[in-house]
């Protein structure tokens, strides 16, 4: 098998076009480092590392990211691709050149079965919810917990939605037991699809009590790393993971813990990490993978944040991402840096 004989790290920043409020801090510049892998026969994959949020100065992560990129030189592809604890950025961008080595879009080469097309959500404020309805997604992605609740039920309840769209509600861990409880008492009539992390303080225990008070699925996205994959496939207090492939480990490492959540009952959905263009291509050859019957809407409508990229993102429409056929990720880079 081919041997790995280079390997590049260039940084980004990339701007958005509105600060983007997480759980972390707010952003308005995305950081993170594009990764190139090089083999011999002169293949070049391409991976993302985005930065963790809320997007500080990552020295530590960017040395890991070089120690462990000198360190696969001389590997074969097979070798590389075993070597313990990859960051996702390399890991994607291995999978990349194994993928168009074997010449198969990456999606197929994390699953025979996967397809060529990602349902996903919209993400909107308040007050671009309809609009993102009108243009065809199902699903739209809206943050609460950034006022008053009983101001947010208010103007949900204003919502003139197009029938059949859902709202998927994100409080960013905001609330109290008590906030949480009022919140989604005075919304259980409305067309929510789910609530994504409503506890101040999270934990098995307090999601799982609050999650018997309510018919909408809760879901846990950024407690997943505070309370542990292992000790929630034990007994699932929520109905739902939300996936992020960059903090999980990787891809295959997601896809793992995907299955083996759906097989204690959980919905899953994956997400990108707000990263460029190229991270948001791997996360959605991913979803293609572990959900070829586009069961959930995935968090992958992020690009539309950015002023500029680093290579054209994926078409989407109507809430449907399409995914190119070319061998790897089907993506290439808008300059060379």
């Amino acid at each position: 098998m081919s041997r790995i004989v280079g390997f590049r790290l260039d940084p980004y920043a990339l701007p958005l076009k509105t600060p983007w409020r997480t759980a972390a801090g707010t952003v308005r510049l995305r950081h993170g480092w594009l990764v190139r892998v090089e083999d011999e026969d002169g293949g070049v994959g391409l991976g993302d590392q985005p930065a963790l949020l809320p997007d500080q100065e990552q020295g530590g992560l960017e040395t890991r990211l070089r120690h462990q990129g000198d360190a696969l030189l001389g590997r074969s592809l097979g070798e590389a691709l075993d070597w313990p604890d990859l960051c996702f950025g390399i890991e994607t961008a291995l999978l990349d050149l194994e993928a168009q080595r074997q010449g198969v879009p990456l999606r197929r080469l994390l699953s025979p079965t996967a397809e060529d097309r990602v349902k996903v959500n919209a993400v909107a404020p308040l007050d671009g919810i309809v609009a993102m309805a009108e243009q065809g997604f199902g699903i739209v992605k809206v943050k609460v917990g950034l006022a008053p609740w009983p101001a947010e039920v208010a103007a949900l309840r204003r919502l003139n939605l197009p029938p059949g769209v859902m709202l998927r509600l994100d409080a960013n861990r905001a609330w109290s037991r008590i906030e949480a409880e009022g919140f989604l008492a005075a919304i259980v009539d409305l067309p929510i699809e789910s609530l994504e992390e409503p506890l101040r303080e999270a934990d098995i225990t307090g999601l799982a009590s609050l999650q018997s008070t309510t018919p909408i699925a809760l879901a846990i996205d950024e407690s997943l790393d505070q309370i542990g994959v292992d000790s929630l496939l034990i007994d699932p207090p929520v109905r739902r993971l939300v996936l992020k492939p960059a903090l999980l480990g990787g891809l295959r490492r997601t896809l793992s813990v995907a299955a083996s959540a759906r097989a204690v009952g959980y919905d899953i959905v994956v997400t990108t990490y707000i990263e460029s263009a190229i991270g948001v291509a791997a996360v959605a050859n991913l979803a293609a993978a572990l959900d070829p019957e586009a069961r959930m809407a995935h968090g992958l409508a992020t690009s539309a944040l950015f002023v500029s990229d680093v290579a054209e993102p994926l078409p989407i429409a109507s809430g449907v991402l399409t995914l190119p056929a070319s061998p790897g990720l089907g993506l290439s880079l808008k300059v060379s840096n």
